[in-house]
């Protein structure tokens, strides 16, 4: 997918005007797009759509209007936007309970090391490369950046219904597993290029 530039960027004014429309479709994008992986791990996968709506809410919210501001958001979104034999995904971990962030947070450290985070296509795993800066020894963050690249043949592979595909995490204080369904491998497929 190609990054978004200048040019694709309305000005406020112009994106008011069709804001509404776009929400929804962007809502109902993203909604085909996630995959919930157990009952704390949540997976949306981006593609240059979503990350443009990213980009304008973000000038809509913060009122920026100069060019190079908005050439920093562009700099800032655009590394999320899957690349060439790609999916890129926004990982969220989600605690209900306010009381055990900093506790669940702790157990989950190191779901970003590139060893716990996988799509399997039959006996084929895909290790999701985490964004680096999410974490450190002493906290983990609750949303993080993960890129799954894929070699020709797991291209071919997730195309084909006949082969099963997973998302997987498999940490010591966390195992889940989650069947992408038809629907879910043919919106993804076209990120794949």
């Amino acid at each position: 997918m190609n990054p978004l530039q200048l040019k694709d960027i309305k000005p406020l004014s112009e994106y008011e005007a069709f804001r509404k429309p776009f929400r929804e479709r962007i809502i109902a994008l993203k909604k085909r797009r996630r995959v919930p992986l157990g009952d704390r791990l949540t997976l949306v996968f981006e593609n240059r759509d979503t990350i443009l709506f990213q980009i304008q809410e973000m000038m809509r919210v913060e009122h920026i209007y100069d060019p190079e501001k908005i050439q920093d958001e562009l700099n800032t979104y655009n590394p999320l936007i899957a690349g060439p034999g790609e999916l890129s995904a926004t990982l969220f971990i989600e605690i209900t309970e306010p009381d055990r962030i900093k506790e669940i947070l702790d157990q989950l450290r190191g779901i970003d090391s590139g060893r716990c985070v996988f799509v399997e296509l039959g006996a084929d795993r895909i290790a999701g490369r985490f964004e680096e800066g999410h974490s450190n020894e002493e906290k983990l963050s609750a949303v993080h950046y993960v890129r799954f690249r894929f070699s020709p043949e797991q291209r071919a592979a997730f195309r084909n219904d006949t082969v099963p595909a997973a998302l997987i995490v498999d940490h010591p204080n966390y195992q889940a597993r989650t069947v992408l369904d038809k629907a879910v491998r043919q919106e993804l497929a076209g990120d794949l290029g």
